[in-house]
């Protein structure tokens, strides 16, 4: 009778208890009841071998230091192939020859699902950016093919450039930045171009903002905010509203654009003469425009700061852009015999296919810059990799670095070598673009943006990498790949010094 009165006693409290103390408690009672039932689950003989400890261990590692953590799965193991839970749900982790063909290669592994459960850093809106149905996605992905018809990209190739021309007019006469900050900005301008309409691309301070809402994103995505999206933290609660006001810019310039019934020659104008559903027009621009942006963007950061850090490869790349412009001479004076509007009458062609020189550049910074984990879950039915079953709706994980830090591969790995041969035997042997059936969609427009940047940089002005003191750095920095937005550095080991040349912009 005593423990029926305790009990009540408790009951009565927690009752009267503030939301606070019983939601906290309801959190621990889950989080205990998973922990029993992971006790009792048995290991079946063809599954991959779980990592030691308990599965709670693994979530802060797996989000904060997911290179060191996945490294140390394999090392901790023993084997190529290797399982642990984010909460309920099964992670599996593949690496080798074998397993990378297969992973890129079956159907039923899906990247949006992926994605979604294991990163959680793009604006999600169902039906707008998230669930889409088949329809809606293959919509989307047709419309990015339009924006990279010859056509189009001929028509971004001035805009691009005349953007880039003001950004680094604004950088001044010389100094110091950091490339992972300026860089950025510069790239996530020209995307906002690429993709979204001029009544955004065209107000600097609507472009500012939108960088803003979507770096709150990346910093609030946590581990509660991914394995558990319905628990009101801080974090959720702030990353729901940079959603709700990137999704009210991105509106707000649709209704301009109707209400104007002036068209434009842009990606809005576009997707609205399709006449698409509007949440799908919402979808693309949100969605696009951060995938587009952040993946170009560590790469122009990382591509400025190895042309800075190896000064033989610097000397190349500016020769192939200045031999480029002669191949290209003016038909007449461009206005302040401005190198941006040079530039900018070279055809599509000539920028795709004449610059072997800087694709190789790009190809190396892809390969030791690029943070990537390939992320999907697996729809069915179950599959075997390297022998282990994979049982449908697991999640299963490749990590980019078993393959572009394999120094079988790519010997001396961590050196950046733009000269290496391609090697066109080993299947899936370079994966900086994806790979099988989820390449990526944005390829074209992403290594024009990259090479007529980087061409209008090199052309106008002289740089090289220094430390936080000023110093001239003694080896290039290394990409840290425990970041797994942009692979940056360790903070104060890398800036770029320039000092703008005589040439006009």
């Amino acid at each position: 009778m005593p423990y029926a009165v305790g009990l009540q006693a408790a009951a009565s409290a927690l009752l009267h208890a503030g939301f606070p103390t019983q939601f906290t408690l309801a959190i621990v009672i889950f989080l205990l009841i998973m922990h029993v039932i992971s006790c009792f689950e048995q290991e079946q003989p063809d599954a991959p071998k779980t990592l030691p400890g308990h599965s709670l261990s693994a979530i802060h590692p797996f989000f904060r230091r997911r290179f060191d953590f996945l490294n140390w799965g394999f090392h901790a193991t023993g084997q190529s192939v290797f399982q642990f839970h984010l909460l309920r749900n099964q992670v599996i982790v593949v690496s080798g020859e074998r397993a990378r063909e297969t992973f890129f290669a079956a159907r039923g592994l899906d990247l949006e699902q992926g994605f979604k459960i294991l990163s959680g850093a793009l604006p999600t809106l169902k039906g707008v950016t998230s669930d889409l149905q088949n329809k809606a996605r293959n919509i989307i992905y047709k419309r990015l093919a339009t924006v990279q018809r010859n056509t189009s990209l001929s028509d971004l190739i001035p805009a691009i450039l005349e953007d880039s021309r003001r950004i680094m007019e604004g950088w001044g006469s010389g100094g110091s930045f950091d490339p992972f900050e300026k860089v950025y900005e510069l790239i996530f301008q020209t995307t906002v171009r690429s993709l979204t309409c001029s009544e955004i691309a065209d107000d600097p301070a609507i472009v500012a903002r939108l960088k803003v809402l979507y770096d709150k994103l990346d910093h609030g995505t946590t581990p509660a905010t991914v394995l558990l999206p319905w628990l009101p933290t801080p974090a959720m609660l702030k990353k729901l509203w940079a959603t709700k006001q990137i999704y009210d810019i991105v509106a707000h310039a649709i209704a301009t654009r109707e209400q104007s019934g002036v068209p434009q020659n842009d990606t809005l104008q576009m997707l609205l003469d399709s006449k698409d559903d509007k949440l799908i027009i919402v979808g693309f621009i949100m969605g696009l425009l951060i995938a587009g942006a952040r993946a170009t963007g560590t790469t122009a950061s990382w591509l400025i700061t190895f042309l800075g850090a190896n000064p033989e490869w610097r000397a190349k790349a500016l020769l192939e852009v200045q031999t480029l412009l002669s191949n290209y001479p003016l038909s007449q004076p461009t206005p302040n015999g401005s190198t941006s509007a040079h530039l900018a009458t070279i055809p599509l062609e000539a920028w795709e296919a004449e610059m072997p020189v800087l694709d190789s550049l790009i190809r190396e910074t892809l390969r030791i810059a690029q943070p990537h984990s390939a992320m999907r879950r697996n729809l069915g039915p179950d599959l075997y990799i390297e022998n282990k079953r994979v049982p449908t709706g697991s999640y299963v994980i490749y990590p980019f670095s078993d393959v572009h830090l394999d120094p079988e591969l790519y010997p001396d790995p961590w050196k950046f070598d733009p000269s290496r041969p391609v090697d066109t035997k080993t299947p899936f042997g370079y994966v900086g673009w994806g790979g099988g059936k989820t390449t990526c969609l944005g390829t074209r427009l992403a290594k024009l943006e990259l090479k007529m940047v980087s061409s209008l940089f090199l052309l106008g002005f002289q740089h090289h990498i220094v430390d936080i003191n000023g110093k001239v750095a003694d080896v290039a920095p290394k990409p840290d790949w425990n970041d797994i937005h942009m692979c940056r550095p360790a903070k104060g080991s890398c800036y770029v010094k320039y000092e703008k040349l005589e040439t006009q912009l």
